[in-house]
């Protein structure tokens, strides 16, 4: 049997919004049948597609096969058939958006950060508690294939004690000003707008952290604007308010030291956009988005320091790819069908909006830390749902 579930999805006309949301996890559901259930039924999500641009969302909406859209948000939730709201937006428009979705008694599903700021996340979740629908914010990097491995180590015991976590993330992000535009929106650079790196990929180190190596204790932090100008998506010259760079270090539960490096003003020479490597006393792993790589201590090579003559040790022959032990879904579509199964079957979902407060919380913190020039404690918050089950 075949059950409908309306989502209302806004902000979709971005890129992650179009690609990650719509395309590869709504509309790829529904072309594989929908998402099956406990019971044997199907439940088939049907999305209303919400905007600020008519003729974008129209020319979307015909060439995606005639879905349903509107530029009229409050209307859309006074709307029964649509029991889901899905946030995509501008992170400065989503807390007034999400509280009214929460008003109309919507179950809501929010793109990170779930705010700009600790308090407006601490409200939404307790709006959210009070309201008693299903909330949840999006965590991808947890449903990565990469990061899906090294957590299949973490949880064997493979790393034996775990020492320590270094993670390095970013690319070369073109200013525009010598003929080739940027990959990112001009937004990111503007703190007035939600821009900036710290906002933005703290929300995923808090949860890749806390669900996969333990709670993050405390942070510091040193941000940077590295370059002050760039070009917008009008040819316009603009001053970038917001932190394109920030290099952080995260003392983690059982004393585990975690280092990150994140910057949109580095030029890759790594395998993958992210990498995250831990060592541990028994062993050793690196992973990307897709792959992990092991290094156990019997395969560890005897290195002796001597700058005197050329290294004799290829360093990388001694690790082994991790197998995939099974097929790897997209990772937005994965923590989707997740959401709506639970919201189907009146389960708990574990990455709620106190899971999301606690990603801006660290990004606030990092901030302030990196403002103070000193380490800062990072207190609980929240309803204290277990890190572990993921």
């Amino acid at each position: 049997m075949e059950k409908r579930i309306g989502i209302i999805m806004n902000g979709v006309t971005g890129r992650m919004g179009t690609n990650q949301h719509l395309t590869r996890s709504i509309l790829a559901i529904r072309k594989d049948g929908g998402v099956p259930m406990k019971d044997g039924s199907v439940l088939m999500p049907e999305p209303l597609l919400i905007g600020r641009n008519e003729a974008k969302l129209r020319t979307m909406a015909q060439r995606l096969g005639g879905l349903q859209w509107s530029t009229d948000l409050r209307a859309a939730l006074q709307n029964e058939d649509y029991p889901v709201y899905f946030d995509s937006g501008t992170t400065v428009m989503r807390e007034r958006n999400v509280l009214d979705a929460l008003a109309a008694g919507k179950n809501v599903y929010c793109e990170k950060p779930l705010t700009v700021d600790t308090a407006g996340a601490v409200r939404l979740a307790e709006a959210a508690e009070r309201a008693g629908t299903l909330h949840g914010v999006v965590q991808d990097k947890l449903f990565l294939p990469g990061i899906r491995k090294m957590r299949r180590l973490v949880e064997s015991g493979f790393f034996g004690k775990i020492l320590s976590v270094r993670g390095d993330f970013g690319y070369w992000i073109f200013e525009g000003n010598w003929g080739i535009n940027g990959q990112r929106p001009s937004w990111n650079y503007r703190k007035e707008d939600g821009g900036g790196i710290i906002l933005d990929m703290f929300a995923h180190w808090r949860y890749l952290l806390d669900h996969t190596f333990g709670s993050v204790r405390s942070v510091q932090c040193i941000g940077a604007t590295h370059v002050p100008e760039r070009v917008d998506e009008n040819g316009k010259t603009y001053i970038c308010t917001a932190d394109d760079a920030a290099y952080a270090i995260f003392e983690l539960e059982g004393g585990i030291v975690a280092q990150i490096n994140s910057s949109w003003t580095t030029r890759v020479y790594r395998d993958e956009l992210f990498t995250i490597q831990v060592d541990g006393t028994h062993g050793s792993a690196i992973a990307g988005l897709t792959g992990c790589k092991t290094q156990h201590r019997v395969n560890t090579p005897r290195a002796v320091w001597n700058p005197d003559v050329p290294n004799q040790i290829d360093f990388r022959d001694g690790w082994q790819e991790v197998p995939d032990g099974g097929h790897f879904d997209n990772a937005f579509r994965l923590q989707w069908e997740i959401y709506l199964r639970a919201l189907a079957e009146g389960t708990p979902f574990v990455h709620d909006f106190w899971d999301g407060a606690r990603g801006v919380q660290l990004a606030e913190i990092a901030t302030q830390s990196w403002k103070e020039r000193r380490w800062l404690d990072v207190p609980p918050l929240g309803n204290g749902a277990d890190h572990g089950a993921v």
